[in-house]
């Protein structure tokens, strides 16, 4: 009998790959997982966003179906047309779906801390892995009880910080983890904080210093900036609506950068 060969990083890499086709997401976790230990929690950019992708897409299904049965029990709830029996089975399913999405979370946010972040190199990487640490605190926060709720805010407004600090310091305006991190960041303020104008204030000043230097932005990299300075944009003008306030100087901006 042959002796049974141990994956290679690579073999993982390809089966992560794979995987991801096949839209597995466990499986892609999995993978990554293994990586993470043959690599002493330094992987490649191509694995970082292959983990990035996994836990994204295993946690947007979650998200959406606790949205639709919270929405749902609090449509037959106030409505008065489900019965008592029928209010404990929505709650139920609602809970499970908690349940299974804070598994989810608490999984990225424990592999951060213990492994990614202290390896990770100063720059992009740990904008890179401080900001999921936000995003993954602030899903948490979102169906988190009354008594956690500020506890999770809390967290996610700290990773945030410490990932906006850090990207000030060692990344370009235009850079896209830099945007995409002030992107998210706003969504917190006005989600989690109900506070669309320190959203607005956030998500001006970089667009404005992105927009500044968007000469200089090296060609690879133009697509993807882009693409987060038209969510930048589009969300500047909700948000904005939502104060009552036309945001004249953000239209002008982006149709004379467009």
């Amino acid at each position: 009998m042959s002796p049974v060969r141990i994956a290679t990083r690579a073999d993982c890499l390809s089966i992560a790959k794979v995987a991801e086709q096949a839209e597995r997401w466990d499986d892609v976790i999995s993978q990554l997982k293994s990586i993470i230990t043959y690599s002493d929690a330094r992987l490649s950019t191509e694995e970082r966003n292959l983990l990035s992708i996994a836990y994204k897409n295993a946690t947007s299904t979650l998200r959406n179906s606790w949205r639709t049965i919270e929405t749902l029990e609090k449509q037959e709830t106030d409505n008065g047309r489900a019965t008592r029996r029928e209010q404990v089975l929505l709650r139920r399913e609602r809970e499970k779906i908690e349940q299974e999405l804070a598994n989810v979370c608490q999984d990225l946010l424990k592999l951060l801390q213990t492994h990614l972040v202290p390896a990770a190199d100063p720059g992009e990487e740990k904008v890179f892995y401080c900001k999921m640490q936000g995003d993954y605190y602030r899903y948490v926060t979102e169906f988190a009880r009354k008594q956690n709720h500020e506890h999770y805010a809390q967290l996610s407004l700290e990773a945030y910080k410490a990932a906006y600090k850090h990207s000030l310091s060692t990344l370009e305006p235009w850079h896209p983890t830099r945007l995409g991190l002030a992107l998210n960041f706003a969504v917190y303020y006005r989600d989690v904080r109900a506070s669309p104008e320190r959203a607005c204030h956030l998500a001006k000043h970089a667009f404005d210093e992105a927009v500044a230097m968007l000469n200089d932005m090296p060609e690879q990299a133009f697509k993807d900036s882009v693409m987060i300075l038209q969510l930048l944009r589009d969300d500047l003008i909700l948000w904005s609506a939502e104060m009552q306030h036309e945001p004249g100087d953000v239209k002008a901006d982006l149709l004379k950068h467009k």
